[in-house]
Order: structure tokens, then C-alpha cells, then sequence
């Protein structure tokens, strides 16, 4: 868990909001978060229009496209929560793919060429993709065989957000001297999001009905409050009484702010949240945790987007 920084008295609650935990099914319906196990076959818009048709909701959006023949970890957003899905599309990628050499090569070989491709890449998106085909750096977390037989080569990759798994397979052939090619790829995490915590299209169906049969239990559990997508940012906690100062547009002053992740530095991307652990806005630290828990004037975050929508606090401002 990320260490905190508090100022020296606690702010007074004024009893507005409501604990993401508390909110009702309909709640997270108008703002939440699904971690949908895409199957192969449909595109990632089909999917979530299916997802969107067995919710009857109007709003839906998703982050990460994949692949038609790509499965695995697909974020799907409801409501007011769609427009912080670009959160997610900064958040780092795990996947696991089978990759098909095109010539045969010695096992050694292979192990000592792939473990080349860990650390900084320069990749060129493939010609069909959805954005400009230069070059671009991109890091390569980790990537670790986990079999080998004859020209078939099964590895787990962790790297960051817009690393093409295709185009990695071309290259790995390319420096083997042999060609290879992308034969199935499977996401297995996005950000903080993991395949242990995905569900099915039938799932999902299946659980809109218990609820409206009078059973909420399966359905909740697979409904996540927005707040989820804020997870890769550090966090700021703020004063109840200038949250809707906040969701108005209004930067957050130092006198503010009653926790700050240790990790903020000036200029850093945070997201702001209640004490009650709701996500208000995001924005930029204007100065770093130390001083943030200590200054009296001064603002702390330039405010750069609200999600949270004004009235939600009373105003104190």
C-alpha cells in the first residue's frame, strides 16, 4: 500500500456523498466498470454494444481495443465513467502469446535472442492499425518463455500501454534469422485489471436477470465503482468542503488537501478523491507531497478534469 502524508488535524465531515461500497446497483450502473473477458471472434465494439444491449443502458464505452482474434481483459465503462477511460489506456499491458517460428532454431538460441527484446524497443505499428505508422519506443517489463515445442513459442510479456504484440513477434523473427508470426494472443491484464477478475457475456446476462429477478449479489460483485480506473494514478484526498469548489472547475487550494500519496512530485498527474474514497477529479500537483501537507496558501492541484458532478457536496466556496 502507497505510504501517505496527512496534515495535522482532520478535516470535519459535512455528510454528503456516499462510500463507493454503499452505492446501489443503479448507482454504478450511471458510473461503473466491468472487466469483461472478450472472446475471440467479435471486435472489441461488438462486444461491448452486446454488453450495452444486456444492461439496457445508453452510455458504454471501452478501453484497449483488441483484436477480433485477440481475447482476454477488456474494461468496459458505463455512464458517467466512459470518459476516464483514457485512464486506463495509459495503464501497462500484460499478455500471454503463442508465436510460430517460421524456420526451425535451437532452444539456446531462441532464450538468449527474446531475452534481448527486455528493456527499451523501437516498434513500428503494423500497417493495419488505428494509428500513425512511425516509430515509437516502448518498454518491454518483462517477457518470460514458458514453453518451447519445435517452432511454437509460448511467453507471458508485461510491457507498457500501445507495445504491438504482433509487430514483437515479427521482430523476435527477424533477429532469429527465421521470420515468425503472431498465432493467438490472450490479454491478461490491463493496469490493475487481471483475467481472474473477468467476466463472460453469458456472466454478464446472467446476472442482470438474478437482479431483476431480486437477487443484486452476482451482479454487484461484477460491477466496480468508477473509481477503479483511478487506480494507476497517486492520489490526493480532499477537504469536503472544497469538493464542489473542484467539481466547478476550481483548482484545489493547499489548505485543501488532507492526505497526498508520498510519491507526488511537482507536475505529477494525481487523481483527487473525498474521504469517503470517491474520485472527484484529476489533475497536476502544483508542489510536492512534503510541502502539500504543510503549506497554508498556494494551490496544490491544477484542476484538469472533474467526474464528479457539481452538487454532489454542498457548496462552501
Amino acid at each position: 500500500m502507497t505510504e501517505m502524508l496527512t496534515r495535522d488535524r482532520s478535516p470535519l465531515e459535512v455528510g454528503a456523498g456516499k462510500r463507493p461500497s454503499e452505492r446501489t446497483i443503479e448507482e454504478l450502473l450511471e458510473a461503473g466498470v466491468i472487466i469483461m473477458d472478450k472472446p475471440m471472434g467479435p471486435t472489441s465494439h461488438q462486444a461491448t454494444a452486446w454488453v450495452r444491449d444486456i444492461l439496457h443502458i445508453e452510455k458504454i464505452g471501452h478501453g484497449g481495443t483488441l483484436d477480433p482474434k485477440v481475447s482476454g481483459v477488456l474494461p468496459i465503462a458505463t455512464g458517467r465513467a466512459v470518459r476516464a477511460l483514457n485512464l486506463v489506456l495509459r495503464s501497462d499491458k500484460e499478455y500471454v502469446c503463442l508465436m510460430r517460428l517460421h524456420r526451425d532454431r535451437k532452444e539456446e538460441d531462441i532464450r538468449r535472442v527474446m531475452g534481448t527484446f527486455v528493456g527499451r524497443i523501437y516498434q513500428t505499428p503494423p500497417v493495419r492499425s488505428a494509428v500513425k505508422r512511425q516509430m515509437r519506443i516502448r518498454t518491454i517489463h518483462e517477457l518470460s518463455i514458458l514453453e518451447i515445442r519445435g517452432r511454437d513459442v509460448l511467453f507471458r510479456v508485461k510491457c507498457d500501454a500501445g507495445t504491438y504484440i504482433r509487430t514483437l513477434c515479427v521482430d523476435i523473427g527477424d533477429a532469429l534469422g527465421v521470420g515468425a508470426s503472431m498465432e493467438d494472443l490472450r490479454r491478461t491484464r490491463s493496469g490493475n485489471m487481471s483475467e481472474d477478475q473477468a467476466v463472460t457475456l453469458q456472466d454478464i446476462k446472467d446476472a442482470y436477470v438474478e437482479w431483476k429477478e431480486g437477487d443484486e449479489r452476482w451482479l454487484r460483485s461484477m460491477l466496480l465503482p468508477i473509481e477503479v480506473l483511478f487506480d494507476p494514478l497517486p492520489k490526493v484526498v480532499i477537504k469536503d468542503s472544497a469538493v464542489d469548489a473542484v467539481c466547478h472547475g476550481a483548482d484545489l487550494a493547499a489548505v485543501g488537501v488532507v492526505k497526498v500519496d508520498a510519491s507526488v512530485k511537482k507536475d505529477t498527474m494525481v487523481a483527487m478523491f473525498t474521504s469517503k474514497g470517491e474520485a472527484v477529479a484529476v489533475g497536476t500537483s502544483s508542489m510536492p507531497a512534503e510541502e502539500m501537507v504543510k503549506a497554508k496558501e498556494g494551490v496544490a492541484v491544477s484542476t484538469d478534469r472533474v467526474y464528479m458532478p457539481a452538487g454532489t457536496y454542498p457548496k462552501m466556496w
